[in-house]
Formats: structure tokens, sequence, C-alpha cells
């Protein structure tokens, strides 16, 4: 088996996730000590345990990830940007929030490109890095399209293909598609139903910089076995 990425540099790839509504302190600390153990690149929580997980992590190389409007996407623009001020001035270093689907269902293409230019723009002024979560089970090819030609526009850090908690999460198809629109000047976050190496593999190769997962233990334990 040949990859062109190291163990390590494929754990720096991956955003080790607690996403769960019941999750615990004790969950928390389990998540980042984990995350700073493997080489993590980031911790990808929602925005209430942010503080938490920054006071856990701050002497730590591992970044706090906030997942924004999440999972539906279904706030204003406006709510979404105190949300990532909020999570910002908490401690947050990266961003993931979810588009109003429902207004790119309805055409309105010029809705997406502001709230994406809002959000964006906070997060640059503060050198955080942005995601933009199209939930590509949700949209067509075209939609998919549609939405990378705005973030090659508007220059976010990321798009990413899922939230993990929609009808499917990512796919080889989907990733290859992004990467193609948006080619070298947005990066491409695959998320959902990556659960093992393979997988990963299989991910990176098509195109993917970064894994949303919160399989990253068995991801890392699984290519350690492989190149013993």
């Amino acid at each position: 088996m040949t990859f062109k990425l190291s163990i390590t540099e494929l754990a720096n790839r991956i955003d080790h996730t607690l996403l769960k509504a019941d999750a615990k302190k004790e969950g928390f600390e389990k998540l980042c000590q984990e995350a700073t153990e493997y080489g993590f690149k980031m911790v990808a929580i929602n925005s209430a345990p942010v503080a938490l997980c920054s006071a856990l992590l701050k002497d730590s190389p591992v970044h706090v990830g906030a997942a924004i409007g999440f999972p539906l996407g279904q706030t204003t623009i406006a709510t979404k940007v105190v949300e990532v001020t909020d999570a910002i001035k908490n401690g947050a270093d990266e961003i993931d929030y979810v588009i109003n689907i429902s207004e790119l269902k309805d055409g309105n293409v010029a809705y997406i490109e502001q709230e994406m230019k809002e959000i964006v723009a906070v997060c640059q002024a503060q050198n955080v890095l942005s995601k933009v979560i199209l939930e590509n089970c949700y949209l067509t090819n075209e939609e998919k399209v549609v939405v990378c030609e705005i973030a090659k526009r508007v220059k976010p850090t990321f798009v990413k293909t899922s939230t993990g908690f929609g009808t499917g999460g990512a796919t080889l198809e989907d990733v290859k598609l992004m990467k193609e629109i948006v080619g070298a000047e947005v990066k491409v976050k695959a998320a959902g139903g990556i659960r093992d190496f393979a997988t990963a593999k299989a991910m990176v190769e098509a195109g993917a910089e970064r894994l949303g997962t919160s399989s990253g233990i068995k991801i890392i334990t699984e290519y350690k076995a492989f190149v013993k």
C-alpha cells in the first residue's frame, strides 16, 4: 500500500469531533486529551463548550473549532454572525457554519453569497479559519457547484461536504466535484461517514485536505497497522 501522507500528516488533517446533544464535560476533556495525544488538527464542537475546550487546549497546538448554525443552518445571517463572534471571543480559531439550505433551494443565490461574505469577513478579521458546510445530501450537483463558485469568489478557508447529521455524509464524487470547482483557492473538508482508514485515504486522494470524524483514533490505529 502506498499513501502520500505519513501517520503524523494524516492525523494533522483530522478534526476530532464531539457534537452530540448529550455530551458531558468529561467527554470534552477526553476529546481534548485524545486530540493532543494523537496530533489531530482540531476539536470540532458546538459553540457552548468552546471556552472549556479552549482552556483545556491552551498549551496545545490543537485548534478549537465551533459549529455554527448547526446542524440545520436555519438561523438568520445576523444570528450566525453573533454566534461566530461569540465563539471566537471564547477561544475558537476555526469556524464551521451551515449554509441556509432553504434559501439555496429557493434560488436565492444572493442570500447565500451575502451570508458567506459576512461570516468569512468576521473570521478573516480575527485570523480565524472558516469552513462552509454545504450539506450535500440535500443538494443537486448544480446547487453544489453554485455554492462552490461563490466560495471561489468569497474565499473561505474550506468548503465542507456535510454535518454528519443529514441523510448522508461525504462521498468521493462530491469531494472531487467540489475540488474541481474551487481549485487551489479554497480547500475541501470531507465529513460524515468517515469511519475507517480506507475511507479516509480515499477522501484524501480525492482531494480532501481535512477530515471531520469521530473515528480518528480508529483511523490512525488502522494506518499504523498497515505500515508495520
